[in-house]
C-alpha cells in the first residue's frame, strides 16, 4: 500500500445552526445523552459531526480515547474505529469504477475473478454480492491473507455457499466487501485500499479524516475499543491491514462530509466523483421486504452500500422517525452514520466500546430521532 498524498484543506466550512434550521434544543439534549452515557461509562469517549447543504454545522469531541489508564482526551483528529461504516467507502470505490464502464452492477463476479466460480458461485452477480444476497455470509478469511492478497485473492475465491444466491438476504459482514475488494484489485491492478484513497477520500478532500489501512504516521490518532466482543482488536496490525468491511477509522466530520457528497449528487468542492442517477440507484432499496436473518428478520432495505430507513416500524440505526428515503451505514456495537435527501442533513455518532444488546440499538434509535426532530 502506497503512503497518502498531502491533502487539501477539510472541503466543508463552518456554518450556523440556526440559519440551517437546526433547533439549539435538541442538540442540547444530544450533548446530554452522550454525557450521561459517557458519565455512567457506557463508552469511553464519542465524536459527532452534523452536516447541511454543503456546510459543517456541528463537530464535537467527547471523553477520552480509550478505557485504560493511559487515556488521552478525544479531540478533532481523533481517528474512531468505523467497523462497518468502511463498507460504503468500499462500495463507493467500485460505483467510481461503474461509472467508468469498467464494471457493470450486472457483471458475474467470475467474470472479473475466474475462480470465484468454483463451489457453485459462477453465476453470482456482483448486485447480489453488494445487495447481501450472494449465499456466502459466512466467508471469511485467515489473518496470513490481511497483507498478502494474492492469497486473500485465493481464499475469497474459494467460499463456500450457505444457500442458494438470490433466494434470501442475510448480511455478509465480511465476504461481501472482501469480495468487492478483490474486484477492484482485479480491474484496477491496485492495491483496494489506495484505489479507496484515489478515487473516494483524496477527491473528496477527507483523506486526512478517512483512512481504509491506517498509516504508521497516523497511528497515534486511533482510538482503543473496549467492550466484550470478537471484534475488539486494537492491534497496530488491524488498523495497517484496512480490511474492507470493518477495517477504516475515521472522524466524524470525515464521514459526514462523505454523505454531503452523496447527497449532493456526487459532488463536493467542485470535484465530482459521482453522478447523480448513479447515487439514486444504490441508494434505493433493493431488497424490498425482504427479512434480514442476521438482522432479527428485520427488512433491512439493502441498498448496493448502504440501508434505507423505509416504511417498516422496525428499523436499525437511522431512527424510527427519520423519513424513509434516509440511507446509511452502522458500524458494529458502536456508531451509526446516515444522510437525509429530504433535508441535505448528514450525521455521524461515533464511540471508541462495542456495546451489547438491547443498548446498542435503543440508544442508536434515541440519538437519530434527536437529530430527525431538529430539523426544520
Amino acid at each position: 500500500m502506497n503512503a497518502p498524498v498531502k491533502v487539501d484543506a477539510y472541503p466543508l466550512p463552518a456554518g450556523d445552526l440556526a440559519k440551517h434550521g437546526i433547533a439549539a434544543t435538541q442538540i442540547d439534549h444530544l450533548d446530554a445523552l452522550i454525557k450521561g452515557h459517557i458519565g455512567q461509562r457506557r463508552y469511553p469517549g464519542a465524536q459527532i459531526a452534523l452536516a447541511r447543504n454543503g456546510e459543517l454545522l456541528l463537530f464535537r469531541s467527547y471523553g477520552k480515547t480509550t478505557a485504560g489508564t493511559e487515556a488521552q482526551p478525544v479531540n478533532d483528529r481523533t481517528l474512531f474505529q468505523m467497523f462497518s461504516q468502511t463498507k460504503v467507502f468500499t462500495s463507493a470505490t467500485v460505483w467510481t469504477l461503474i461509472e467508468e464502464g469498467k464494471l457493470s452492477f450486472m457483471d458475474k463476479v467470475a467474470d472479473h475473478l475466474p475462480e470465484f466460480a468454483e463451489r457453485g458461485k459462477a453465476d453470482i452477480t456482483l448486485h447480489q454480492v453488494m445487495s447481501h444476497t450472494g449465499g456466502f455470509p459466512s466467508g471469511n478469511i485467515t489473518e496470513a491473507a490481511w497483507f498478502d492478497h494474492k492469497l486473500m485473492r485465493k481464499e475469497v475465491c474459494d467460499f463456500s455457499l450457505d444457500w442458494t444466491p438470490g433466494t434470501r438476504l442475510q448480511y455478509h459482514p465480511r465476504a461481501a466487501h472482501l469480495v468487492q475488494a478483490m474486484v477492484i484489485e482485479a480491474v484496477t491492478g491496485k492495491d483496494y485500499r489506495d484505489a479507496i484513497r484515489e478515487r473516494v477520500t483524496e477527491p473528496l478532500g477527507i483523506a486526512d479524516d478517512v483512512f481504509v489501512g491506517v498509516p504508521e504516521t497516523q497511528d497515534s490518532r486511533c482510538v482503543m475499543i473496549s467492550g466484550d466482543s470478537e471484534l475488539r482488536d486494537n492491534r497496530r496490525e488491524v488498523r495497517a491491514a484496512g480490511l474492507p468491511g470493518g477495517g477504516g477509522y475515521g472522524t466524524a466530520r470525515g464521514i459526514v462530509a462523505f454523505y454531503q457528497a452523496l447527497l449532493n449528487k456526487g459532488t463536493l468542492h467542485g470535484r465530482r466523483i459521482l453522478s447523480p442517477r448513479l447515487i439514486a440507484y444504490v441508494a434505493r432499496n433493493q431488497t424490498g421486504e425482504m427479512p434480514d436473518a442476521a438482522m432479527g428478520g428485520i427488512p433491512m432495505h439493502r441498498g448496493l452500500g448502504p440501508h434505507l430507513r423505509g416504511e417498516s416500524d422496525r428499523i436499525r440505526g437511522l431512527g424510527t422517525i427519520g423519513a424513509p428515503s434516509v440511507f446509511g451505514h452502522g458500524g458494529a456495537g458502536s456508531s451509526y452514520s446516515w444522510a437525509d435527501p429530504t433535508s441535505g442533513v448528514s450525521f455521524t455518532y461515533m464511540t471508541n466500546h462495542f456495546a451489547n444488546e438491547p443498548f446498542h440499538s435503543l440508544r442508536l434509535d434515541r440519538v437519530a430521532n434527536i437529530i430527525h426532530a431538529a430539523i426544520d
